[in-house]
């Protein structure tokens, strides 16, 4: 048996996997995304002890939460034969996305914060990422982000997430609702860095015309990095056949979250918008990671880290935390690693932002194309 590059070198290569991200130092640049994958302490300690490099928790809040009277995500499948879209399992198909509406952690905060402590003292390597979120456009609320990023960070939390994203929030003045407005960004982003001096990461929507300004809006008020994607707002599917959506309470549904691979390209569009407009910057990718082609292309579209969820939580024996994945992407990552003679991701982070053109600089059959109008005479 010929074995990978990566295991031959041992502790060599396993070096190569470190990261610097936010001034953080990473053993590999795989972290489990906020998510039911980090929705308590026993997930997060088996995460790490599988290999992932950090975690982000599942969002943190201080106002009550519960959520639906029913399933609060699906996973949606499709194959060659029959490629319709759907949550019913059939023979030979293949994960499409995933589909949730969960709310943010039902967990108040101090249930979290013994929980957090032991984490860190039980794997001081491992980077732990608070996601927090309060609500906007009142001084109170500010003082609510501040008590959450103070708490996280007392017991012991590497960086704070900022959860400016969720498509799925009742309250007007949370999540992605909020998330395009500049004023509320840097409020938010005043209120937490006046008392926490810790990095703090930007969970932006993707669902907006104006993210490079919102992500400008961020970087100049201080955020360390902006994390790109959450899931796509989106609506699960109606079955023909009885009229039903394949998730619905009471025969209702509202809009939810798309994930996995679906979304995959969409999100690569975010991350290089961002990353072209803000080259000199961080980026958190996010969106349709299952495997290291997936990772790879975050990267060279300027991602120096990379979040999982879906592919995780699909992962039979898991629990949900993905065991099998992260070893698979972190010999994958070494593989190439050493296979390309590079001492780290950074040798090619971002090095397709220079072959992201607009559309009129693409070679056309013919040398009179005008741009796709008539010049003036």
């Amino acid at each position: 048996m010929i074995l990978p590059n990566s295991q031959k070198n041992g502790n060599a290569t396993l070096d190569k996997l470190k990261t610097t991200f936010t001034g953080l130092e990473f053993v590999n640049p795989f972290i489990l995304a906020s998510a039911p994958p980090t929705e308590n302490k026993r997930k997060i300690l088996k995460a790490f002890e599988a290999g992932w490099g950090g975690v982000v928790t599942k969002t943190i809040g201080l106002h009550p939460v519960e959520n639906v009277a029913g399933p609060k995500t699906i996973y949606q499948r499709t194959s060659e034969q029959k490629p319709y879209v759907s949550r019913n399992k059939r023979p030979e198909t293949m994960s499409h996305s995933s589909w949730n509406w969960e709310l943010i952690s039902d967990q108040v905060l101090d249930q979290w914060l013994p929980d957090l402590k032991e984490i860190k003292e039980t794997y001081p390597d491992r980077m732990l990422i608070a996601s927090i979120m309060a609500g906007a456009g009142s001084e109170e609320e500010m003082k609510n982000w501040q008590k959450l990023a103070t708490s996280c960070v007392d017991v012991g939390c590497d960086a704070l997430e900022l959860n400016l994203s969720c498509p799925h929030m009742d309250r007007k003045d949370m999540g992605a609702n909020v998330a395009n407005d500049e004023d509320i960004i840097r409020q938010i982003l005043a209120a937490v860095l006046a008392v926490v001096d810790v990095p703090v990461w930007v969970k932006l929507t993707p669902s907006t015309s104006t993210l490079t300004d919102a992500a400008h809006a961020a970087y100049d008020a201080g955020a360390a990095a902006i994390s790109l994607c959450n899931t796509f707002p989106s609506l699960p599917l109606m079955d023909p056949e009885t009229l039903k959506f394949e998730v619905e309470v009471d025969g209702l549904v509202t809009s939810g979250g798309q994930g996995g691979l679906a979304i995959l390209n969409q999100a690569l569009q975010r991350v290089s918008d961002i990353s072209r407009a803000c080259p000199d910057k961080e980026i958190s990718g996010i969106g349709g990671i299952k495997g290291f082609r997936e990772a790879f292309n975050f990267i060279v579209h300027g991602a120096g880290n990379l979040q999982i969820c879906t592919a995780a939580m699909e992962e039979k024996g898991s629990g949900g935390v993905g065991v099998k994945l992260i070893q698979e992407l972190k010999e994958d990552l070494a593989d190439y690693l050493d296979r390309h003679g590079h001492e780290s991701i950074e040798a090619f982070r971002g090095i397709a932002r220079e072959r992201i053109v607009q559309p009129s600089q693409i070679r056309r059959k013919s040398d009179d194309y005008n741009g796709g109008y008539a010049k003036s005479a």
